[in-house]
């Protein structure tokens, strides 16, 4: 009998995470910090919200089928933007508009790849990555880590074969948070290109950046269309996750093979996310200027902070964007540690495991920490709340 694509992959990590709720009462002294999930928690501003409401009301078409490929307009002002962004030339039709993020690294993935076919994969990976590889029958090569969380490209070359078809980089990084150094990213497309490869950049997080000019030259080169796709998402920048708008810039025949896929799964992206992005990105750039700003100072809150966990053992792997990545002290696994966090301190945080190959004993101790939504005072809290764990440890060690 044959199997099901998706019985070759994992139930979702943030759902199973959820359930790990069930049961459990919090009390208004410990209510829940829940770090488990890299997606603001607020709605829009009112000035966006406001906007969609005129769409909604005022835009017939916005209520219809649009173009599969996204709305022209949304689509020319992200090719204007990621052409003054990165001091290269994009035009509009090598953009497209997707359902949310992941929309885009499917499309990518099912337009380069065939069943058999490998993608190399850094690790600590973004889990719905590997779990659309394997709904593909694509084999993830998993390509590990070193210091500071960064993939070396002389370990990618020697992990390419006659099946590898791309390879992918999440930067800022998640989870780990990292930003890959430009010179870096600059080697695995030189990489890419010397093997006819694809790099998929992801840069879901672009927006909350430490560096303020361009991360990379990807785009500088005339012929970069020849190698690169990278990703893009709405959501975290304007708060738009429940409206599910993505993007992807590539070249025009890589945007055609990637329609197909598009016009099967949604036909088009959603109409109104679209003119919400588009309202956005022409309105809001203080107020995301704003946004940034927080984010970098909760990601100073983490590294001036996290002296009362560093004298227990622990150590913090990476930080930036949403997210901090952490190695825990104990003997107990980092999936079990978590269920364990959740009853004890209240805490409810994403184990390692979910995001590595189910041999590589590094995610046993590892935890991802999303602090989007945790402000400097909720950051204290929490490494109260964590460093509470040692004196738990010791008193089950001693019963």
């Amino acid at each position: 009998m044959s199997t099901a694509r998706t019985t070759t992959t994992f139930a979702p990590p943030v759902m199973e995470a959820r359930r790990w709720l069930d049961g459990v009462i919090f009390p208004d002294s410990r209510p829940l910090i829940n770090v488990s999930q890299a997606a603001p928690v607020d709605p829009p501003p009112p000035a966006l919200r406001q906007a969609i409401a005129d769409t909604a009301l005022n835009l017939p078409e916005a209520h219809l089928y649009g173009p599969d490929l996204g709305l022209p307009e949304l689509r020319a002002e992200l090719a204007r933007s990621v052409s003054k962004t990165y001091k290269g030339q994009v035009s509009a039709d090598q953009v497209a508009i997707t359902s949310g993020c992941n929309q885009a690294f499917c499309a990518a993935i099912i337009s380069l790849c065939a069943e058999g076919d490998e993608v190399i994969l850094p690790t600590p990976w973004y889990f719905n990555h590997q779990m659309w590889l394997d709904m593909q029958g694509v084999a993830t090569v998993p390509l590990a880590c070193g210091d500071g969380m960064l993939p070396d490209v002389a370990e990618a070359a020697a992990k390419i074969t006659d099946r590898t078809r791309a390879i992918v980089l999440v930067s800022p990084n998640n989870p780990c948070g990292v930003e890959y150094p430009a010179d870096l990213i600059a080697a695995f497309r030189d990489l890419a290109r010397d093997h006819d490869l694809a790099l998929i950049i992801d840069e879901t997080y672009r927006d909350f950046h430490a560096q303020t000019g361009a991360p990379h030259g990807l785009f500088e080169e005339s012929d970069w269309q020849s190698t690169v796709i990278q990703l893009y998402s709405f959501s975290k920048s304007y708060r738009l996750t429940g409206h599910r708008v993505g993007a992807v810039v590539a070249s025009p025949a890589r945007l055609a093979e990637m329609e197909k896929f598009i016009d099967t799964v949604t036909i088009c992206p959603n109409q109104l996310a679209q003119h919400a992005a588009l309202w956005g990105m022409q309105n809001l750039g203080d107020w995301l200027a704003g946004e940034r700003l927080e984010i970098l100072d909760r990601r100073a809150a983490i590294e001036d902070g996290f002296g009362v966990l560093a004298t227990q053992g622990w150590k913090l792997l990476g930080c930036g964007a949403y997210f901090a990545y952490m190695e825990h002290p104990f003997a107990i696994a980092s999936d079990a540690l978590a269920k364990q966090m959740v009853r004890d301190i209240g805490v409810l945080a994403l184990p390692g495991t979910m995001f590595m190959p189910k041999d590589d004993p590094a995610g046993a101790r590892q935890l991802r920490i999303a602090f989007a939504n945790v402000d400097r005072t909720g950051i204290a809290t929490l490494f109260q709340r964590l460093a509470s764990l040692a004196d738990l440890a010791a008193l089950r060690a001693s019963a």
